[in-house]
């Protein structure tokens, strides 16, 4: 197909799942509508729960693969839509509707650059589509699950609104459930280990502390005390208090060596709910990176957690729109955006695969 078919082929395709709604674990019909999409092109496709995903004709495991990914799931509507968040109207130049930029845009620029490649032979790189489900919650049965079933990957490129600049390194993200520990007793005398009082050394730390190398792209870890809980009535002294902190990590450090800081200079006990969510990087000097640069795109350091944080290799954030819109009231994506999405993902590809 040619560029211009593509393109329109992708905002139909777009308006299709944004007709449809894919709420986080409720992906279902969109999953049906991505994987028939595919088979109507003639492309063997694979499924797994909601996850959708495919090779190229000539996929050869002696060759190295290049992920290309992408969600279809959406957050629930923000409460300040005006319009209907699933009709996906165009008006001035702007597709409307709920995941029209976060990430519909992304997604199907990458789903018609894929078909674009599709059959093309000799290659120097596989390519393997991922539409996966979620992302928004960072969900156990998105990107994850099927990672076994995608083969070796080398190197992934994340469908995320970047106004098709390179994001070539994203925070990761520990949240902390911190308790210090006191002694219970009467506030009227002078008993007991008020444990609020153990929590404020700690809560001070996390707010002074820096750490000492910063990230080229992300800058600093940033810490943020975000949530605190304690005491039962007035004139108990508390023996117990519960803080959350919100950590960002960058590419700077290992999430084992910020956790293993934080626990030798505080007091509290400190759990991590995850530590699936890690900073991810690319370098560079990396051919996809090059490729990009030579094409006049910017690199920068995202500060938001994508799928990226869940893909074990070197990853590139790279989609048409604007982050800046995700998540908005009224979301939409500039149907240009599009258009320059793919022809800058097949330009991308084409300095690096051919």
């Amino acid at each position: 197909m040619e560029q211009k078919e593509l393109y329109q082929q992708a905002v139909q395709l777009l308006q299709q799942l944004i007709q449809t709604p894919s709420f986080s674990k409720e992906e279902e019909r969109t999953a049906a509508i991505l994987a028939g999409y595919l088979k109507q092109h003639g492309v063997e496709v694979h499924q797994k729960q909601n996850n959708v995903w495919a090779f190229n004709k000539s996929y050869n495991s002696r060759l190295p693969t290049i992920l290309l990914n992408s969600h279809h799931d959406t957050v629930k509507p923000n409460p300040g839509y005006t319009r209907n968040p699933f009709e996906a109207s165009i008006e001035e130049g702007k597709l409307f509707g709920l995941g029209s930029n976060d990430a519909g845009g992304c997604l199907v620029s990458l789903v018609v650059t894929f078909l674009y490649f599709y059959e093309q032979e000799h290659l120097k790189y596989n390519l393997v589509l991922a539409a996966t489900a979620e992302e928004e919650i960072s969900g156990r049965e998105g990107i994850e699950l099927i990672l076994p079933q995608l083969g070796e990957i080398d190197v992934a490129i994340v469908g995320e609104p970047t106004e098709m600049h390179l994001a070539v390194a994203e925070k990761g993200l520990l949240v902390l459930d911190c308790v210090a520990k006191g002694k219970a007793g009467h506030a009227a005398r002078e008993e007991g280990i008020n444990a609020i009082y153990e929590a404020l050394q700690d809560i001070t730390w996390f707010q002074k502390y820096k750490f000492q190398k910063e990230s080229e792209h992300l800058g600093p870890v940033k810490m943020s005390v975000t949530m605190i809980t304690a005491g039962t009535q007035h004139n108990v002294v508390p023996d117990n208090c519960q803080f959350t902190v919100d950590v960002r990590l960058t590419d700077a450090y290992t999430m084992d060596e910020v956790l293993e800081t934080i626990r030798q200079n505080v007091k509290a006990d400190v759990k991590p709910r995850s530590t699936r969510l890690k900073p991810s990087s690319i370098p560079l000097e990396h051919p996809l990176v090059q490729a990009g640069l030579e094409m006049g795109r910017n690199t920068y350091g995202s500060p938001t957690t994508s799928d990226q944080a869940l893909l074990p290799v070197p990853s590139l954030k790279l989609g048409p729109g604007f982050s800046g819109r995700s998540h908005m009231a009224n979301e939409f994506i500039y149907l240009h955006e599009i258009d320059e999405g793919i022809k800058l993902y097949i330009e991308l590809l084409e300095k690096v695969i051919k």
